[in-house]
């Protein structure tokens, strides 16, 4: 097997706690809303968009626009954006902790994030100044699970496919890291990424 030297991390969902529905509980009464508003309104399909680099204001006039009656939750997405964020997940945090100290690894990070808020992550958690570098799909404007947006990590940091790493909570950004060439690991769990690293040789 190739010596891993490269570990790639996605960071909401594996290293920031995120979920719109954090905010959202506090606009509407039930959680059958909320999925409704996130199905219908706010979808995954239109926040992708600016995860892929169009603006928040363009984004929240179209659907103002076209759904006027739920102006004041549309808004929300992005006036509260960071009632979104719970914080840290330190469990996943104290791995990646573990492997800077090791110095055994290259660590990078490719997270699908606009790049209007991610200023404000880069204020709020010190570890993302762990990596030797960041790629963000708003700045980039694409975005994982496109084939385009891994090659920017590869070529920006001389990074070999062959001996990297990457760890998603999205299965699709899994399986298009691993159409690219890499290793990837389907993030569930602190413990069940423990063990995958293991098995990849990376020992904690």
């Amino acid at each position: 097997m190739t010596t891993v030297d490269t570990i790639i991390f996605d960071l909401g969902g594996v290293l920031i706690d995120w979920n719109p529905r954090y905010l959202y509980r506090k606009i509407f009464k039930t959680e059958e809303e909320i999925t409704w508003f996130f199905e219908n309104i706010c979808t995954p399909a239109w926040n992708d968009e600016q995860d892929a680099g169009r603006s928040f204001a363009e984004a929240t006039e179209e659907l103002v626009l076209k759904y006027p009656e739920h102006e004041v939750a549309v808004r929300a997405w992005y006036g509260r954006w960071q009632e979104t964020i719970a914080g840290a997940l330190p469990d996943t945090v104290a791995i990646l902790r573990q492997l800077k100290e090791q110095k055994g690894h290259r660590l990078y990070a490719l997270t699908n994030w606009s790049a209007e808020s991610f200023p404000w992550a880069l204020e709020n958690f010190d570890f993302l100044h762990w990596f030797e570098g960041i790629v963000v799909s708003g700045a980039e404007k694409t975005r994982k699970p496109f084939p385009d947006i891994y090659q920017i990590v590869f070529n920006r940091y001389s990074v070999d496919p062959e001996r990297a790493v990457f760890i998603d909570d999205n299965i699709k950004n899994v399986v298009g890291a691993r159409d690219v060439g890499m290793h990837a690991i389907h993030f569930q769990s602190p413990a069940q990424l423990r063990q995958e690293l293991d098995q990849l040789g990376v020992k904690l």
